[in-house]
Parts: structure tokens; C-alpha cells; sequence
């Protein structure tokens, strides 16, 4: 084990904030009309919303035991954002008694808890499934909320000599993004770092700034069509406090400013210079989010006021180049800090143009009551890193498991968020050193050599999908808390409708065969006898699951292979018999399919010309 993983697994989750110093003004009421329902492999669990609710903490004990709070197999964020859960990976034959409790912000408690309800595991075969959509009601339109993505450092992109093959699959990692995803924007890492030559100090101790290496950086980028979100970090050794304290393999530092007003003088300096070299018009589209997790220690080592006034100092140098140009923040682990840059913003006048954090494992909680107490208005919020899992080479990453984990991260946010970005698109990543093998569980959706793994997938499935959102229900064992539903029309009268079966509970990375589900799709709404074809696309442990052509010992592939698997990178679609409808069912088309546990499944229905 390398010391960069060392000290980053001792560092990692020690943060500044901590629950007792929560502000008491933020305690939220007990919810209510909590129910219980007992289904095969699982509890479903339902109450009513709390307002001015980010989450809710889910507490549970097991045959008169001492309560827990569930921690999903290891999430950052233990609250869940929605009134809905199903709590999974139970024993079957075992009372369960539940209380919820709502909170403020990922930091705050639950200051009330809930009437218990109790309930077990269901006994026998789970009953099917129905999803039913109409395909002549449209509910909205899709957000495309994926539009950004995460990225480790862009200096990647300029990497030469015997490193050449890395930036030329790094680049061809985000132009994949862009072409197939619709990824419109990367955040990324250390563009400040000194290996780009950023800053230094002439003999006199003035400071000198280049920015030579930004631009090679920027202009490769923006050649991919992709447009930055400019993180600002990490600091220069010339501007720290304390250059000694750093972070990850390439030695970041993590340091607040000696002086604050260089450091505002850099921020400055960058941000003139980037509208003179692509023009105003251009970088407003950008985005200046300051820093990268203050609330860990391992990524700050100043207070959290001393980050507030990083991120003063920060801001107003953006809007000291051009007011158009929008910056954000706090840029947080595990969404903590948001209600903090809110109240201070609203109380300072600081700029806030979007709101920005991070969370792992979970679903984004809901931010928007924060903003609300502090009438902000409609500040856009971007989760700029968001991931089935926050642990280098933790076993969640390559495996099946993620793929249903991200249809629902990116379906419970619409409406609500403005950019979701999964980090990260590639394997090629530096923060612990290079990639030990192939298949190391690492954080990309892409592996090294860009196969797709099912993570990759879904997020193509659900790019993929159409503009018009159709009205969808879901009934049965699990229903809309296990296996979930999106159905969407395209322009030219193609309806997707994509159902997946998942939990955020990683202890069941490996599947729970009491979890898996038969589903009977019918789809009205089409037109009485209108011929379709359909095709059934498909993502799990047996398929779009490109390690399984992979030895599990195999540490890197020989050519044969590597062409093997660049072969078979594709998701896997079949064909179904072209359907004329009987004229006795009218307009109801009706597919079945068995969708394991952890699973995704669309079904595509192509109209055809032409009656029978």
C-alpha cells in the first residue's frame, strides 16, 4: 500500500463539521403517518414530508435490540432524500421496529423521532411486478441533468513521451463522454498545482504567474467540445501557509493562503486572463466553483470560516473581471456546509451564482430548503461529484451493482437539481497512483483501454432515452422503492421505457436472489393495431458487464484479448418478435421479462409503417 492511500485512509472522513454543533434553529418536526409494508427480501417503508426537509434519517432495531441508523453499506450521507425506502439485506423471521426522523442539512440531526412502526421480511414467491405507461400522456420533459461529469486532473490531457497513450485514451475517454452522452461540461482537479507551472516567485518575492499550461489544458478541452468547470485548487506552494500539507500521490496542497489578497490576485489574474484568450460569451458558460471539500481535513486544513473567506475572496475576484461570470461553492463532501454558504452569502452579500456539493454511495438530498430560508431564489445546485461508492478500489465500482444506482440518482433528481455529474469518466486516475490492473474497481465508467462498464451503461441508457416523459406506474412486491420506472417518448414516436431493480444498500453489491423480480410492461397509448418492433436492452451481472471475459486474476490483458474486449464493449440488446396487436386488446402492447437484483432493463418500442 502506497503512503499516499496510507494517509489518505487515515484522513479521509475526519471532518470539520460535527452533529452537536448543529444549530438548534434547524430542528424539524417528527414525521408523520409513517407505515410499514412487509414485502419478500425487504420492509418498504413510507411517511409523509417534513417541510424544510433535506433528508430523512432512517433508524431501526431488530428483535428489541439497540436502534441504528442505516448507513447503506457504507454511504458518506446516512439520510435519504425521498419519503419512500426499502430497507433490504434483512433475515427473514425477524420483527423490525423503524423510526424516522427528518433533518436540515447531511450535518444536522434528527431532533424528533417518528411513532415506531414494526414489520418483517414478506414469506414465499414475490408476485410480478406491473409497470403500466401511457403513452398519450406526457408529464414533462427529461432534465438532462448528466450534462457534467467528473474528471480526475485535465493535466492528464498534455502527458508525453512514454505517457502519450494516456492523454490520447483520457481525451478519447471525454470525447466518448461528449458523442454519446451529451456531456457538456468536466470538473476536475487541480488546475492550479504546480506541475502547471502556475506560480512562482522571482528573486525579490514578487509573484510571477503563467499561465501557459492552463491554456494547452483549456484548448484541448474545449477542441473535444466540452467547456470546464473551473475548480479552484489546489494552492500554489508559493502562495501556502503551509506547502507541507498535502493530499493524494501528486502531492496537492491543501493549505489556506499565506497572504489573502494573493490569493485574490491570482484568481483575478487567471480569470482576466481566460476571458481575454476566449471571450466573455465563452467562459460565462464556464462556472468557478472554490476549492474541493473544506469540510475534510485531508482536502483543508484551515477552519470553515477561513474557507468562507477563501471563497469571498474568490468570488469577488470572478465578479471583479466581469459580473457574468458565475462562481459557486462549497464544493463539499457528503453535503455538508451548504446551509452555512447560504446564511453567509444571504448575510454578506457574497456572490453565489450555483450551489455545489458531494455525495457517495446515497442519493442527492434536497437542497432547495436551504436556499429557501436564506431567499436566495432559484440558485441552480450541481452535485459535482456524485458515485456508487467514495473508496479507491472499493469492490461497488466495476460490478453490476451501480447500474440501477445511477437511473435512480438521475431520475430522483429531476425537477430538482441542475447537474448531476458522476465522477469520474476514467480509470485513468492519479490520486493514489496509477491503476495497479484492469479490473481494480476503479472510479471511471470507463475502464483503462475505455470499455464501458455497467455503470457506463446506464448512464447511456438513460442519455439515450427520449424528450417527452410519459406517465408511468408501478405496482407489486418492491414497487417504486425496489424496482423503479422512466418512460419517455422520442420525436419521432418511439417510446423507452426503462425499469431497474436496485437499492443503495451496498452490502448487496453481489445481488439478493429474494430481490430479484418478474415484470409485466404493458404500454397503452400507441394506437390501436400500429405495428412495433421491440427490442430489449439489458444490464446486469450477465450482461453490458464487460469483466466477465476477464480471468479474475488477470492483472492486464494480452492483445488477443484486449481485442476480445474492445469487441464485445457494446450494450447488449435482443430483439423480440415484431408485434401486430390482437384486435381483442386494443392499443396495449405487453412485454414480459425477469429483472434480477441489481438490474436494468429497457424496452424500446419502434413504431413501423403501415398496419397489418
Amino acid at each position: 500500500m502506497t503512503d499516499a492511500r496510507v494517509d489518505w485512509e487515515r484522513r479521509i472522513y475526519r471532518r470539520s463539521t460535527q452533529t452537536a454543533d448543529a444549530d438548534q434553529r434547524l430542528a424539524l418536526p417528527a414525521p408523520t403517518g409513517v407505515r410499514a409494508t412487509s414485502g419478500v427480501g425487504h420492509v418498504a417503508l413510507q411517511w409523509d414530508p417534513v417541510p424544510g426537509a433535506a433528508g430523512y434519517l432512517v433508524q431501526r432495531s431488530a428483535d428489541g435490540g439497540e436502534p441504528e441508523i442505516l448507513t447503506h453499506g457504507g454511504s458518506d450521507v446516512p439520510a435519504v432524500p425521498g419519503c419512500r425506502f426499502a430497507d433490504t439485506g434483512l433475515r427473514d423471521g425477524v420483527r423490525y421496529r423503524y423510526r424516522i426522523g427528518a433533518v436540515a442539512g447531511a450535518e444536522h440531526p434528527a431532533w424528533a423521532w417518528s411513532a415506531p412502526v414494526e414489520s418483517s421480511t414478506g414469506t414465499g414467491a414475490p408476485g410480478p411486478v406491473q409497470v403500466a405507461v401511457d403513452a398519450s400522456t406526457v408529464e414533462g420533459q427529461t432534465a438532462r441533468v448528466w450534462r457534467m461529469v467528473g474528471s480526475e486532473r485535465l493535466s492528464q490531457l498534455l502527458l508525453d513521451g512514454a505517457q502519450q497513450w494516456i492523454a490520447d485514451e483520457f481525451a478519447d475517454a471525454l470525447r466518448r463522454a461528449r458523442q454519446d452522452l451529451g456531456v457538456t461540461h468536466v470538473r476536475a482537479h487541480a488546475i492550479l498545482h504546480d506541475d502547471n507551472q502556475v506560480v512562482r516567485r522571482d528573486p525579490a518575492g514578487a509573484l510571477q504567474l503563467d499561465f501557459t499550461r492552463i491554456d494547452a489544458i483549456y484548448d484541448r478541452l474545449l477542441e473535444i467540445g466540452l467547456r470546464p468547470v473551473v475548480e479552484l485548487s489546489y494552492m500554489p506552494a508559493a502562495l501556502a501557509r503551509d506547502p507541507e500539507q498535502t493530499v493524494f500521490d501528486y502531492q496537492a496542497i491543501v493549505s489556506p493562503p499565506a497572504d489573502w489578497g494573493q490569493w485574490r490576485e491570482l484568481v483575478c489574474s487567471l480569470v482576466t486572463h481566460l476571458v481575454e484568450r476566449y471571450g466573455v460569451a465563452e467562459v460565462a458558460g464556464w462556472g468557478f466553483e472554490v476549492w474541493n471539500e473544506p469540510n475534510l481535513e485531508v482536502f483543508w486544513t484551515g477552519t470553515r470560516d477561513e474557507y468562507l473567506r477563501l471563497y469571498d475572496e474568490a468570488a469577488r475576484a470572478v465578479k471583479a473581471v466581469d459580473e457574468r461570470l458565475p462562481v459557486g461553492g462549497p464544493a463539499t463532501a457528503a453535503g455538508e456546509w451548504l446551509e452555512a454558504l447560504a446564511e453567509h452569502a444571504a448575510g454578506t452579500g457574497a456572490p453565489l451564482d450555483f450551489v455545489t456539493t458531494h455525495t457517495y454511495g446515497n442519493l442527492p438530498l434536497d437542497v432547495r430548503p436551504s436556499l429557501r430560508r436564506h431567499d436566495l431564489g432559484p440558485v441552480p445546485v450541481w452535485w459535482t461529484e456524485w458515485g456508487v461508492g467514495s473508496t479507491h478500489y472499493g469492490p461497488v465500482h466495476d460490478g453490476a451493482f451501480g447500474a440501477p444506482f445511477v437511473l435512480s440518482g438521475l431520475s430522483d433528481v429531476q425537477g430538482r437539481l441542475d447537474a448531476l455529474a458522476y465522477w469520474v469518466i476514467s480509470d485513468h486516475f492519479e490520486e493514489l497512483g496509477r491503476p495497479p490492473r484492469l479490473f481494480h474497481n476503479g472510479f471511471g465508467l470507463l475502464t483503462v483501454g475505455n470499455l464501458g462498464k455497467p455503470r457506463y451503461w446506464a448512464l447511456h441508457l438513460a442519455a439515450h432515452q427520449g424528450e417527452q416523459v410519459l406517465g408511468s406506474r408501478v405496482t407489486g412486491d418492491g414497487a417504486g422503492v425496489l424496482v423503479r420506472a422512466w418512460a419517455t417518448r422520442h420525436q419521432d414516436g418511439t417510446v423507452d421505457v426503462l425499469v431497474w431493480n436496485g437499492t443503495i444498500n451496498a452490502a448487496l453489491l453481489h445481488g439478493d436472489p429474494q430481490l430479484d423480480r418478474d415484470v409485466a410492461l404493458s404500454v397503452t397509448g400507441l394506437g390501436d393495431g400500429v405495428r412495433r418492433a421491440i427490442t430489449i436492452a439489458r444490464v446486469d451481472a450477465e450482461h453490458s458487464n464487460i469483466a466477465l471475459l476477464c480471468p479474475s486474476d488477470l492483472d492486464w490483458p494480452d492483445e488477443a484479448l484486449w481485442q476480445k474486449l474492445r469487441a464485445a464493449d457494446r450494450l447488449h440488446e435482443e430483439p423480440l418478435p415484431e408485434a401486430t396487436l390482437p384486435e381483442a386488446t386494443g392499443d396495449t402492447t405487453t412485454v414480459h421479462f425477469r429483472l434480477p437484483m441489481p438490474g436494468v432493463v429497457r424496452v424500446r418500442l419502434q413504431l413501423l409503417p403501415g398496419k397489418e
